[in-house]
């Protein structure tokens, strides 16, 4: 008997630990465009500010640094197509995405070849084109992580807001 009731009393603290574990984890997301008759898709991880700033949180960041665009896992870019981001051409595939901090603080997106890893293990070996962010002032503060794929001239544009950092990049489908 006794050894039933340590047995249970065991499963029982795995569970609560392993509920702890995955309630603290943030919440993953996933945004589509369909773009001639092709799926764009991003998923990541949604943290929250939590009282914090977007300064406090991404302010730290050294230049040439890299931000994961979430948290947890590394966010990954899916695309049916090639994509033309301006003059940089990201070839259909799965790839992670990072944003880069520059000296002026402004910020690139930069793909990855590698996806899936975990969020802080960036390898810029594997980093095989970038593109420039266009920051703009957000319509309201946003307390997570929020990325979202719309149609715009033609293509699409792909746009990550937190807090009150609002960036984005245009891309068409080739």
């Amino acid at each position: 008997m006794k050894r039933l009731a340590w047995g249970f009393l065991s499963l029982l603290l795995v569970g609560c630990f392993a509920g702890a574990a995955f309630a603290q984890a943030g919440p993953r997301q996933t945004a589509n465009l369909i773009l001639k008759g092709k799926t764009i898709s991003v998923e990541y991880g949604r943290p929250s500010l939590r009282g914090r700033t977007t300064d406090e949180m991404l302010g730290k960041l050294p230049v040439g640094g890299f931000w994961r665009m979430g948290s947890n896992t590394s966010t990954t870019f899916k695309t049916e197509t090639d994509l033309a981001f301006g003059d940089v051409t990201v070839p259909a595939g799965e790839y992670s995405v990072w944003m880069q901090k520059a000296a002026d603080n402004s910020w690139k997106l930069v793909f990855n070849k590698q996806h899936g890893q975990w969020g802080t293990q960036h390898d810029e070996s594997q980093d095989f084109a970038s593109v420039p962010l266009t920051q703009s002032a957000p319509a309201s503060p946003a307390e997570m992580v929020t990325i979202s794929l719309s149609k715009a001239s033609g293509g699409g544009t792909l746009t990550i807001q937190w807090g009150t950092l609002e960036v984005s990049a245009s891309f068409k489908a080739k």
